[in-house]
């Protein structure tokens, strides 16, 4: 069976990484203007997005590429002044605490075969040098924060090393390398710097980490405490107007002008598009092998829940597990489905507890599901070494690598609330609005062209995502920041023009 099943196929050897121009001419006929807007002291808030991560951390080139740091070269044809960054040490990425490697901080990710010539991700054989506890001197205009939600620019002690230590972890290893101090905030550090014009983008991360885990977290809607949410958790659409209005009145109180960023649908990255549903290739002996396996579940154990009235008639078709020659629809225990075990353990079943309770969540994916990009390694594999146990087909796969139907739900009905949040302050406030969800549906859905060619959302060819399959190329980076200048500009009378983004990389090739 595993022979069926392959990491993701891709091949980009056009792809080159080359350092970006900023190829914008001015002659005498030429001239930019702020219009109502003054970017004189440009500062950025948000997430990883703002920061420039990319390939799965945070590295120099990313940095450089990243969206406000384009927008502040494009800036200074219109008095924008210097732009500062909290650089990393090097191009590797990842995180060292103590001179250790920081868990989950680890370098980067880049294109490599093989040695079957497969090409796929691979982290860079290369050391991280970037030491946590070097605290950075600042201030710095780019203030943000990768992993950062909304309420965390708002807590003090985000940036205390002593944080990384304690359970649960409380403090964030990027803030702590450049906070002012240890029980300093992102926004208070950001408003510090008494900014004539700033750009707010957050609120992926309320969504994200539910989403990536494949629901595997807690929709925290109704809960209004954010210190008991986890990171895998959708954070309440209350909490993070709260969060999200006292950030705006901050940044405003002087009445400083900027732009505010909407959250994209974050089904539509490479992570959730890339590994298609229906991916199982099966011979026809194969599928009538494990049709006659699952006959007991589909013939007996379905048909005993619809006689109990515990499930309809509807939900057991929905359950059913069938196989055909061609490709398929992997297995999957669902969560969202109906507890059904009790009932299993007892006659005319009188199944085991373990059994019960996973024939009470079993089920094979359908269109409506989506997996995520770390199933790619799973689908297919073998279960200790026992042949007939394949994950994704005689073992299901868990919860968190597919994201539900219902799963999705939440998280648009978070994301619309946020959205909600985000457009009407920007509207009160006299913002500049930014619509980043529109311009990567675009992306997504036929891309969007530039001089030589387009850039979509296709893992690796289509130039807009890294290898992490979630944050953008410098190209994607490019083409936001161009989103957002379109935005100022319609608001404040400037004319500050855009970069073209086939001017800037796309994923780096190494076999390193």
């Amino acid at each position: 069976m595993k022979k069926y099943i392959k990491y993701i196929a891709v091949l980009a050897l056009g792809f080159v990484a080359c350092e970006p121009e900023f190829d914008t001419p001015i002659d005498e006929d030429n001239f930019y203007t702020s219009g109502e807007a003054d970017f004189s002291n440009y500062v950025s808030i948000g997430n990883s997005l703002t920061a420039g991560f990319a390939d799965g951390t945070l590295y120099i080139t990313g940095q450089d590429n990243s969206y406000p740091n384009i927008m502040a070269t494009q800036f200074a044809l219109a008095g924008g002044g210097s732009f500062t960054q909290p650089l990393m040490n090097d191009n590797v990425g990842g995180l060292l605490l103590g001179g250790a490697q920081l868990p989950g901080f680890n370098p980067r990710f880049v294109l490599a075969t093989d040695e079957n010539g497969n090409p796929g991700p691979a982290i860079i054989n290369q050391s991280s040098t970037t030491e946590v506890s070097n605290i950075l001197s600042g201030p710095f205009n780019n203030v943000g924060v990768p992993g950062a939600r909304s309420f965390d620019l708002l807590f003090s002690g985000y940036g205390n090393i002593g944080g990384l230590t304690s359970t649960p972890v409380s403090a964030n290893p990027y803030f702590v390398r450049f906070a002012s101090s240890p029980d300093a905030t992102v926004i208070g550090d950001a408003v510090a710097q008494n900014p004539s014009f700033f750009s707010l983008w957050i609120g992926n991360n309320d969504i994200l980490g539910y989403a990536t885990s494949g629901g595997s977290g807690v929709d925290q809607t109704g809960n209004f405490d954010p210190s008991t949410y986890s990171t895998s958790d959708i954070t309440d659409p209350n909490v993070f107007e709260n969060a999200y209005s006292q950030m705006v009145n901050a940044l405003v109180a002087d009445g400083t002008n900027g732009v505010l960023v909407n959250i994209p649908d974050v089904t539509s990255i490479p992570f959730f598009t890339t590994v298609p549903t229906q991916s199982i290739p099966l011979d026809a002996p194969t599928a009538a092998f494990l049709n006659d396996n699952f006959a007991l579940y589909n013939n007996v154990v379905l048909p005993t829940l619809v006689s109990f009235g515990i499930i309809t008639a509807e939900e057991a078709a929905s359950r059913t597990i069938q196989f055909s020659e061609g490709v398929n629809f992997p297995t999957l225990t669902d969560d969202d489905l109906t507890d059904v075990s009790a009932i299993l353990q007892a006659p005319p079943v009188s199944l085991d507890a373990a059994t019960a309770n996973l024939l009470g969540q079993l089920r094979q994916a359908n269109s409506s599901d989506i997996l995520t990009l770390t199933s790619a390694g799973i689908l297919g594999t073998v279960v200790n070494n026992d042949p007939t146990l394949i994950n994704g087909v005689s073992v299901p796969l868990g919860d968190q690598f597919v994201l539900t139907a219902a799963e999705q739900a939440r998280v648009t009905t978070a994301q619309t609330a946020y959205n909600t949040t985000i457009q009407a302050l920007a509207s009160a406030n006299g913002l500049a609005f930014a619509d980043a969800r529109g311009a990567l549906q675009q992306v997504a859905n036929g891309g969007v062209t530039f001089n030589g060619g387009t850039v979509t959302s296709t893992f690796v060819t289509g130039g807009g995502f890294s290898l992490d399959g979630v944050h953008p190329t410098p190209r994607g980076y490019a083409l936001t920041a161009n989103v957002l200048l379109d935005a100022i500009n319609a608001q404040y009378g400037s004319n500050i023009p855009g970069v073209d983004i086939g001017n800037f990389a796309t994923v780096t090739i190494s076999n390193d």
